[in-house]
């Protein structure tokens, strides 16, 4: 009975060893939504520039599409109320940086048919209001500057949740956009010969958002 016992504590104190010695398993983060329940507290997001992107797409030729991007632009976000429904979105973009991957149209859309860059080198826009329509849909309606014109524009946004990481909080959003080129002075308007026009006056806008909570 003793070599019982003696076996069963040496047993024991091998498996406690063992425990003691086993790496730790990595911590998760859990996705987290705010909800209307928690208290208002002031917070501000950054953007983060290398996980985000501003795309648009315009017809072409009637029958095809042109795809193309910004690679400089900024971002911020502010706000109390923890469903995000009185936060303050500014947002610029660099205009000399747009790339269609092609230099020759490139350089045309910088040119004094479209932005100007020399003269507007900047996109702005300000948000008048961020509405909340459920199900982490938000109807975001701002003021847009192109060139020297400024014009209301409504972004259909998803909100892709908020996670805290080791680093801070992070949180995602995608937002759409349709707009009239031809509202905001990008009036180049050549015809083919069917009578549509090689570039349409209708543009897609895209922006993949991923903010940083500011520390």
């Amino acid at each position: 009975m003793k070599k019982l016992f003696l076996a069963a504590a040496v047993l024991g104190a091998v498996v406690i060893g063992v425990m003691a010695f086993r790496p730790a398993a990595p911590s998760l983060v859990k996705a987290e939504t705010n909800t209307p329940g928690d208290a208002p507290r002031f917070s501000k997001w950054t953007l983060d520039k290398v996980h985000s992107n501003v795309k648009f797409t315009v017809t072409h030729m009637v029958v095809s599409e042109v795809d193309g991007s910004f690679k400089s632009f900024d971002g911020t976000m502010e706000h109390t109320k923890p469903d995000y429904s009185d936060a303050k979105i500014t947002f610029t973009v660099d205009v000399n940086s747009i790339d269609t991957d092609n230099e020759n149209r490139d350089n045309h859309l910088k040119g004094e048919d479209f932005f100007n860059a020399a003269k507007y080198p900047q996109m702005k826009f300000e948000s008048t209001s961020f509405t909340p329509l459920g199900n982490n849909k938000y109807k975001l309606v701002g003021n847009l500057t192109i060139r020297d014109v400024t014009k209301p524009v409504t972004f259909d946004v998803t909100y892709g949740g908020t996670i805290n990481t080791q680093r801070g909080a992070k949180a995602g959003f995608k937002a759409k956009a349709t707009i009239n080129r031809f509202d905001f002075g990008l009036k180049w308007d050549r015809a083919t010969e069917t009578g549509g026009l090689v570039v349409g006056k209708e543009v897609e806008i895209n922006v993949n958002a991923q903010l940083n909570e500011a520390k």
